[in-house]
């Protein structure tokens, strides 16, 4: 059952995560920041994981509370999903191109969290959407998943491709990292024995 859900309470914000590793890529995301639940949808979608978000958050002052606590709660979620991570693959990468962009995504769910983010964005803004929220969610989800992330802009001259081929990307190697390995079902992916 690799399922979990978090819910996380602060002053700034109101999340509940809900993930299942192992489900269809289904989604129902309401943050109250339209971009971002499009690109949330994305990362459900491209990693087939099972994911609902409901998040309340201090829209009125601006999206950083909302987005930066939503990436904390779904790093929460899928550490809590993965449990001591035996059998999965634990690496993934995508190479995911959209349009004029191409952004390069590698990950570890190896319990240490990095994250290498050289993803440069030609505008301020997507819409009313502050583009350097992106990295402030892939820097929540990364230290809060326990996850070893490098995310590079290859091309690309749009923001919302760049933005959305980032998470696609990311999506995409994270669905190869859950993946149950068949080779090695039971055992845990580390010369260590844990991670």
């Amino acid at each position: 059952m690799r399922k979990a859900t978090i819910t996380r309470r602060t002053a700034e914000t109101d999340i509940t995560v809900s993930v299942d590793l192992d489900g269809s890529g289904s989604y129902d995301n309401q943050t109250g920041v339209g971009f971002f639940d499009h690109m949330l949808d994305q990362l459900a979608r491209h990693a087939l994981i099972d994911m609902t978000v409901r998040a309340t958050g201090d829209l009125h002052i601006d999206d950083h509370h909302t987005v930066e606590d939503t990436g904390i709660a779904i790093g929460q979620a899928l550490a809590q999903a993965l449990g001591d991570k035996r059998g999965i693959r634990r690496y993934g990468s995508c190479h995911l191109p959209m349009d004029d962009a191409q952004v390069r995504a590698a990950l570890d769910l190896s319990g240490r969290p990095y994250l290498v983010w050289n993803v440069d964005l030609p505008t301020q803004k997507i819409g009313t959407f502050d583009t350097e929220l992106v990295r402030e969610f892939f820097q929540a989800l990364s230290t809060h998943g326990g996850i070893t992330l490098h995310v590079d802009r290859l091309h690309g001259i749009n923001s919302h491709h760049i933005v959305e081929a980032a998470f696609k990307a990311v999506a995409r190697a994270l669905r190869e990292a859950v993946e149950i390995d068949l080779r090695k079902a039971d055992a845990i992916p580390s010369t260590k024995g844990a991670l």
